[in-house]
């Protein structure tokens, strides 16, 4: 991997951000570059939310991410958008229990992950941003699994530890979504 430049888009509550953060921080204990760049509605809940993240074996020059994003991950019809931000041959990851349009491009690599039914069958609707994140890492290798699985726990701290297994499994059902 030289550069993922990432957009990860939905409405709030999503775990959009904190998806972003995750990845971030992974890449930081995998001694990568990166940067993490936040952009949201006022609502405290529902409006627009989405996050542009690199991950960078050099410096990472401008946190912004414009038309050079090599993937996107979206949550929501609306971010649909954020599809032509990606480059040819990039990835876009599709929240395909949200979002029935397909993505208008056939110079991407596509996914149409069903993270909200993944997240049903797992019993757990506050998931999906993992189970999404989970097909992003199978799709790009950008960082390990076992990396995010340790920025989980620099991000929520020690009381929220208890919840690894379950979004360990939410990764890894991500990952099969990818897989087929």
């Amino acid at each position: 991997m030289a550069t993922e430049r990432v957009i990860l888009s939905g409405f709030g509550g999503q775990g959009v951000m904190s998806a972003g953060q995750l990845l971030t921080y992974a890449g930081m204990i995998e001694n990568k570059e990166v940067s993490w760049l936040p952009s949201y509605g006022p609502e405290m809940r529902g409006g627009a939310a989405n996050c542009a993240v690199v991950v960078s074996d050099a410096p990472v020059g401008s946190p912004v991410i414009t038309n050079d994003a090599t993937a996107a991950i979206v949550m929501n019809l609306p971010s649909l958008k954020f599809a032509k931000n990606v480059v040819a041959d990039g990835v876009v990851i599709v929240n395909s229990s949200l979002v029935e349009e397909k993505v208008a491009r056939d110079d991407v690599k596509t996914y149409y992950v069903p993270a909200n039914d993944i997240a049903l069958e797992m019993g757990n609707s506050r998931v999906v941003n993992m189970i999404m994140l989970g097909a992003y890492l199978e799709a790009t290798k950008a960082v390990s699994v076992d990396s995010v699985l340790e920025a989980f726990k620099k991000v929520y701290g020690p009381s929220k530890e208890k919840l690894i297994p379950l979004n360990k499994e939410a990764l890894e059902r991500g990952a099969a979504a990818v897989r087929g």
